[in-house]
Order: C-alpha cells, then structure tokens, then sequence
C-alpha cells in the first residue's frame, strides 16, 4: 500500500510541474493483464488526493473486478455518432477540451476513431488533450507499437492494423509495465476473466499459446525498459550515471532499404534502452536542385518514419559522409554506428572501399562501434 501511495504522489508531483499535460501510459502484452483496472485504481487514488479526475473513454468488457473500479468515478458522457446505419460511440473529445479536467483517463491508446471525428485516431485526440494542458492517464498492447509490427507479424502471424507512433511511447513522461507471467495469463483466460467463455478455446490456439505470450512480454519489458533509460539521460547527472549507450543510424538517397535499416536500428535501440539518432549527409551532388524528384520523396518518407520510430533526425552538408558522421557520432557521444551493409557488385564494392575503411579506421581510433545491416 505504501509503495502505491508513493506512486500516486510522484505521478501527483509530475502534473503540477507544467503546463503541457503530462502523459501516463500502461503498458502489457496483451489484453487481460490488467491495464484498465490498474488506471482506474490510479484515478480513485488521485480523487481522494484532490485530483479532477474524469473517465473520457474507459472499456471495461464486462470484467466484474474492472467495474468495480468505476464506481464513483465522473465520467464524460461519450459521442453518439450514426455510421453505416448504426449508433456507435465515441469518446467525445470537444466536450473534455471545453470542461478541461485536471486529468482525464483514456483507455485503448491505439482505437481508430469512427469516420467523421476531430482525428482518425485515438492517440492524436490523446496529443490533443495534452497539448491543451490537461494530464492523461491512458493504455496500449504492446503489440500496437508502429516499430513492433514486424516482428508481432512473425511471432503471432496476425499484422496488427492499429497502430501507435513509438514517439508517443517516447514522449510520455511515465510507462508502467503491467507484467504477468503467460501461465497467469493463461490461468485469467481460462476463467472467463479476459474474454467470454465461448472465445476461450480459440484464443488459447492462436493468439495466447504460451510462446507467443513469453515473447511478448519480453518485448514489453525492453520497451519500459527503453523508456527508463532515457528518463536516466535527462534525470540522472552525467558524472554519477552509468556509460549508456547511443546509436547512429545513417541513411543515404541511394539506400533501397533504408527503411529496414531504420526498423533494425529502432530495435537494437530499443534491446539496449537507448537513444538513437538517423543522420542523412547532404552531399554536393545532392543538393535539392540536382537530387532526382524521387529520391527526395524518398528521403522524405525515411525521414518520417525515422521520427514515428523515436529517433532524433540529424540532416547535415558535408562533401565527406564519413567525415560527417565521424563528426556528429563525436558531438552526440554516439557509441555504436548503424549502416546498410555495401551493395554487391564489382563496381560498388571498390567504390565503398575507400568509404568503409576511412569510417573502421577512425571509429577505432575514437572508440566506436560500426554495424553493417542487411
């Protein structure tokens, strides 16, 4: 109980410190742990403490213990909107940004909002809220995380189609890990406290094999891990703090799969719980009057998803690539240096050479990392 109210209070502490909103989000491996029923436990909490609190969006699916937890908590009434010929509901953003709560809780970070609202999705009304200065509490799966795609794709075969930007992950000013073991998991499953009981069997034969579930909430681990590790950079003085370490993921207009090499730095980034940076050196010959229509807009989408992913992106002009990102892995402290590996091919092989051995050469000398990636 002491090690709750703790928490309350320097979450408390975290609200009164700005004006921009500050964020909350709970994070676990799947439906069922218990995210919903640990944020309206937080909101009984801060109630007593003093806190307007009010329910935007919170859904329960009829779990008799996450009920309970609403009783007695303000809820805003939800929008009702006709879409092909039915009533649905909404969460009803105007009417929270007009009554403006100290803070509000948003459940299902990730939900597509019905066709027609202020934004496509939940997660942009959730930016919205903070940009107004209200505090959030809210929850997402970790498999709806836009850099976690792929490899949920791999684990479980299913592509998860609603997604949120890592940025958002990165941005938040807490994440809290909501972590059971798959037996537990499995154990709340089974007694009907996740799903009905005539979705059990299935789930238990595609999404919550106990494989599945042990790779998931690894990922979910990492990922909060991820996050401490920044809040240690900005919190933590520099010279009681631990060596961490930083990545520097370089791009070109001529790389075909630079996208993937963002996705790879985006993880290894995330394993080590570390910042990360994508740099991309102008060139002469690339400069935007003689750079090629589409190359550039192929830069431009590089660029965008390198932010989605939680990067910091760095455009410098340089007549030397290596020497550029010599010289900003030195300024960013960078430690470890991600690239694609050279293309094959007789040509560009001897046209690398020069290039790879100048960057082995130096980042030996100044004590870095390089990594190749296919």
């Amino acid at each position: 109980m002491e090690d709750k109210t703790q928490h309350v209070a320097h979450f408390l502490d975290l609200i009164r410190k700005s004006r921009r909103g500050k964020c909350k989000i709970y994070i676990g491996m799947s439906a069922g742990v218990g995210k919903t029923y640990r944020m309206l436990q937080e909101a009984q909490a801060l109630v007593k403490n003093g806190v307007d609190v009010k329910i935007g969006y919170v859904e329960t699916h009829g779990r008799t213990e996450t009920e309970a937890q609403l009783r007695g908590l303000p809820l805003i009434p939800r929008r009702k909107l006709f879409y092909k010929g039915k009533e649905l509901e909404e969460m009803d953003l105007a009417a929270i940004l007009r009554i403006r709560p100290e803070l509000v809780v948003v459940d299902e970070l990730a939900h597509t909002n019905i066709e027609g609202s202020q934004n496509e999705k939940r997660w942009q009304d959730v930016r919205d809220l903070l940009d107004a200065g209200i505090n959030v509490i809210t929850a997402v799966n970790i498999q709806h995380i836009e850099s976690l795609n792929e490899e949920v794709k791999k684990i479980t075969g299913i592509e998860v189609q609603e997604r949120v930007p890592d940025l958002i992950i990165a941005q938040a000013d807490e994440v809290v890990n909501i972590d059971l073991t798959a037996s537990e998991l499995i154990a709340r499953l089974k007694e009907g406290k996740v799903y009905a009981q005539e979705k059990v069997e299935t789930a238990l034969k595609n999404f919550f094999k106990p494989e599945h579930l042990l790779q998931l909430r690894e990922m979910a681990l990492k990922t909060v891990a991820s996050q401490v590790g920044r809040q240690v950079e900005t919190e933590v003085p520099k010279e009681t703090a631990l060596r961490h370490e930083r990545f520097l993921a370089c791009i070109s207009s001529n790389e075909k799969h630079a996208r993937t090499v963002l996705r790879k730095s985006s993880r290894l980034a995330q394993y080590y719980a570390c910042k990360w940076y994508v740099l991309y050196v102008e060139t002469p010959p690339e400069s935007p009057e003689k750079i090629a229509l589409g190359k550039q807009r192929h830069l431009i989408n590089n660029f965008k998803l390198a932010t989605e992913l939680g990067a910091e992106l760095i455009r410098v002009k340089h007549s030397s690539v290596s020497a550029a990102i010599m010289e900003v892995a030195e300024h960013k402290e960078i430690t470890t240096i991600i690239l694609g590996k050279p293309r094959p091919g007789f040509v560009h092989f001897f046209s690398s050479l020069n290039f790879v051995s100048h960057l082995m050469r130096n980042s030996y000398t100044a004590d870095k990392d390089l990594i190749f990636v296919s």
